[in-house]
């Protein structure tokens, strides 16, 4: 393993030194080991190893390129990893939800185009017209995505998006199981979207708040009580 780091590190010193750009093509297999110092079965490791994580793109018959390296990408791999989370580390991820989500939603109200806020009230409409918990969580998390992509931080978005997927089964167990739950997410979100529109990022982020650490409170008393 400690060989097959080596090779990984050589491969990524020559991406951050621009030796290699985004969407470039690898020198070939002999070439590449000659140049690092490798052997060749080190460096096919490493190269699964980048192509795993979302850095390199190996193409079958054509070669092996960089990705496009943008953080949505690369952030793919953080999205594999807390798939794994269990029900009682989802506290965990409502906790970083909690910390990312305001800030995210006060630079939206911010930076969001005008046409970027349109569509966010199309998304608000059909969260309202939404039938069953599941569409309403569905709705929920375009509304979250969108706010997070307004914030203008493609970084941020794609940290955001990455938290708020493995919470969705609480969200639901929650919208099925908590009397006035939907009405007031749906109240949550008309008061963060009034906020965005009012370009007042204070009250944007404040709301936010309020509206994931409900969630989180919720699910804290609601795993407490469940039978050990």
């Amino acid at each position: 393993m400690a060989v097959t780091d080596e090779a990984i590190g050589k491969i990524k010193d020559m991406i951050v030194s621009g030796r290699l750009r985004p969407g470039e093509k690898l020198p070939r297999e002999a070439d590449l080991a000659s140049e690092l110092g490798l052997s060749r079965s080190s460096l096919r490791e490493a190269v699964k190893a980048l192509a795993l994580m979302n850095v390199l793109d190996v193409r079958q018959g054509d070669g092996t390129y960089t990705t496009s390296l943008s953080p949505a990408l690369l952030l793919e791999a953080l999205s594999f990893i807390v798939d794994f989370h269990q029900d009682d580390s989802v506290l965990d991820l409502f906790e970083v939800r909690r910390i990312l989500e305001p800030a995210a939603t006060g630079l939206a109200a911010e930076r969001m185009s005008e046409d970027d806020r349109v569509e966010l009230g199309k998304v608000l409409e059909s969260v309202q017209a939404a039938a069953t918990v599941e569409e309403l969580v569905a709705a929920d998390l375009e509304f979250h995505r969108r706010i997070a992509l307004g914030a203008g931080n493609p970084v941020l978005a794609s940290l955001v998006d990455n938290m708020s997927a493995p919470t969705v089964r609480a969200r639901i167990w929650r919208g099925a199981t908590e009397q006035g739950a939907l009405e007031r997410t749906l109240a949550e979100h008309r008061a963060i979207y009034g906020a965005i529109m009012a370009r007042d990022r204070q009250l944007a982020q404040s709301w936010a708040l309020v509206h994931v650490g409900g969630i989180e409170s919720w699910l804290r008393t609601a795993l407490a009580d469940q039978p050990a």
